[in-house]
């Protein structure tokens, strides 16, 4: 989590404000920084907070991170989904899906704020922006998807007028007649059968 208004800085900006190149600020600076300065996320991507590793670079005490929750802490799709109750990558997907918003991107890593998040998680039976059938209503809307369809009533009528000619083949003439595809004769042949 990054609380909220806490400037952040990864292991490459560090090495680059530091003059090293990346590999050698690995080799000789990191380990140290690693085992004293807690990266903000359980990631690949090592993000820490900016005060922190200054203070460290500097020799001095770390400064304490905020404790208490607030709605502006920007959180990963670990600690979103430990909220909502879901995986990380339902979480992404909610976020294509448009069912939380796109979030923002820091270093790599998509984060949203815990205001967003909590918004999913305070309406959850709601789908995105209004989506859904309307409260009270359940159940399928139709008996099946070729109700009231006219060309269920063609393929009975053939089913009864060739009862023993292969469904495919019944199919391939009523598409021939008829024009759809082949494999929506098959379907709508199979309905027949099935409501016969």
């Amino acid at each position: 989590m990054i609380p909220r208004n806490r400037p952040v800085i990864n292991e490459r900006d560090i090495a680059t404000k530091a003059g090293m190149p990346i590999n050698t600020w690995r080799r000789q600076v990191a380990p140290d920084l690693r085992e004293h300065v807690p990266a903000l996320f359980d990631s690949r991507i090592r993000i820490y907070d900016r005060a922190q590793v200054q203070a460290h670079l500097d020799g001095y005490p770390l400064p304490d991170l905020p404790d208490l929750p607030h709605p502006d802490d920007l959180l990963d799709d670990k600690e979103a989904a430990a909220l909502l109750g879901v995986t990380p990558g339902t979480v992404r997907a909610y976020a294509t899906q448009g069912y939380i918003p796109a979030g923002t991107t820091v270093y790599s890593l998509r984060l949203w704020t815990r205001r967003s998040i909590q918004t999913r998680l305070d309406a959850p039976l709601r789908q995105g922006q209004g989506g859904g059938r309307p409260a009270g209503t359940s159940g399928p809307t139709k008996a099946h998807p070729y109700e009231g369809d006219p060309r269920l009533a063609l393929a009975a009528e053939a089913l009864k007028s060739a009862p023993d000619l292969p469904h495919t083949r019944l199919a391939q003439t009523l598409a021939d007649e008829h024009s759809g595809s082949t494999r929506t004769w098959e379907r709508l042949l199979a309905q027949a059968a099935r409501t016969l």
